[in-house]
């Protein structure tokens, strides 16, 4: 069928293997890391290390299926597109794409709280409570201002996150040579915890460093051969993000006592100072918040033109689609994400925050991974990659793994927010119109 060949678009094709590696590095190598280090040695002690590597084969076997939708459907427009093909429901694709929304806004809150703790601390001395929404105004500020400059934003501060996360494995290499560091620490575990309730319940937040690939799929009309270049760069991105949380879950455990690591606010910033190589808190902390900043930013643009999008396909209130007269920036949809966002840094904390965005996507990626069983009879009039059917079955059975290990807590206000969405659309249909904005 026409609508679905590789070469019909109206989107120059100017996104290279390289730069389609380095979106999706960008996406998911940073900011979990940066905050949940200390959350993760909590839950596993100096076995930090297992949950980061289950989490990655998790994240692969979900990541499969993208790949197959992305380039049989290389005009589709990500999961929700994906549902309403498999499964023909308008309801289904807006709970998909709503799900999508509320991880992102979560997403923003939880990194919020990351930013204004301990890296913070070595500059100022705030309370959480006011400067974490201080802090997603200036985001929405920047966000409103116009996308060409968060993007311009986001390039100089993705090197600077990723530049921190090589400089906390060089340091502990540095240490480790010179004699420091214990083995035995790699498989202590928390007082009273087994091995696999810490693998397990550390995979939890793990997963959370490395959400973000999925974004890529929104990317798939202007990339060059993505039949050929998308498997290989969405792999190879989740395989650089793995052997570096690896590395890093590995090198916090050689040199941290865990119990001086568990629930840190600041967890890379003491692996840093514990190797004694010398690096000035002030510098590691303003690489951190960068990175923590940076991921916020991410989060937001997504989220306040995911809600833009929903509206103008009728499935979100009309009013989202308002847009500033010279900026052409979604204002309103930006102002709601945001006062969410904050509201949201108020009622939990970084772990709980964590997980309901863990159990958000899941309910994505539940959606993706049936998807693609559904939609193998499905045939198309070009060559794409084709995941061997077994992987969306085991991706499905991690989904339902990971969806097990969810306390009551986060259960009820992920179901809350997919509720207020519910009530959304159900007033959406009675008072507005399901069918696509026309634009003149």
């Amino acid at each position: 069928m026409a609508v679905d060949s590789v070469d019909s678009t109206r989107l120059a094709r100017r996104i290279t293997p390289w730069l389609l590696f380095l979106f999706i590095l960008g996406d998911v190598l940073g900011a979990g890391v940066y905050a949940l280090t200390g959350e993760l040695s909590q839950r596993s002690g100096g076995l930090m290390w297992a949950p980061l590597v289950l989490a990655l084969v998790m994240a692969l076997l979900t990541a499969a299926s993208y790949a197959e939708l992305v380039t049989k459907y290389p005009k589709a427009g990500g999961a929700a597109v994906f549902a309403q093909r498999a499964f023909k429901r308008p309801v289904v694709s807006f709970v998909v794409g709503f799900s999508m929304l509320a991880a992102g806004v979560t997403s923003a809150a939880g990194l919020a709280i990351a930013f204004t703790g301990d890296y913070l601390g070595v500059f100022l001395d705030v309370p959480a409570a006011l400067a974490a929404p201080v802090f997603l105004v200036l985001l929405a500020l920047l966000n409103a201002r116009g996308i060409r400059e968060s993007v311009r934003s986001n390039v100089a501060m993705t090197i600077i996150e990723v530049s921190g996360l090589v400089l906390v494995v060089v340091v502990v290499g540095i240490a480790v040579a010179g004699g420091a560091g214990e083995a035995s620490r790699l498989t202590d575990l928390p007082p009273g915890t087994g091995a696999g309730s810490a693998v397990l319940g550390g995979a939890l937040l793990a997963f959370y460093s490395f959400v973000g690939f999925e974004v890529s799929a929104n990317v798939a009309e202007e990339v060059q051969d993505v039949s050929r270049v998308y498997p290989r760069a969405l792999f190879a991105a989740l395989g650089v993000a793995g052997v570096v949380y690896a590395l890093i879950g590995l090198g916090s455990a050689l040199v941290v006592p865990t119990g001086d690591l568990a629930g840190s606010e600041s967890p890379l910033l003491d692996v840093v100072r514990t190797t004694g190589v010398g690096v000035p808190d002030w510098a590691f902390s303003a690489v951190a918040l960068v990175a923590v900043a940076n991921g916020a930013l991410l989060t937001m643009i997504m989220a306040s033109r995911l809600a833009y999008g929903m509206a103008d396909e009728g499935l979100l209130p009309a009013a989202l689609t308002a847009v500033l007269p010279q900026r052409r920036t979604p204002w309103l949809a930006i102002v709601v994400t945001t006062a969410v966002a904050a509201a949201l840094t108020l009622v939990g904390d970084l772990g709980m925050l964590a997980e309901t965005v863990v159990l958000l996507l899941l309910v994505v990626f539940v959606s993706t991974n049936l998807a693609v069983l559904v939609l193998r009879k499905d045939r198309v009039g070009h060559a794409h990659f084709r995941t061997p059917r077994v992987l969306p079955v085991l991706a499905l059975v991690t989904c339902g793994v990971l969806l097990s290990q969810q306390s009551l807590q986060v259960w009820l206000l992920g179901l809350g927010m997919l509720l207020l969405g519910a009530v959304l659309y159900l007033l959406t249909v009675r008072f507005g119109s399901l069918t696509p904005r026309r634009h003149t």
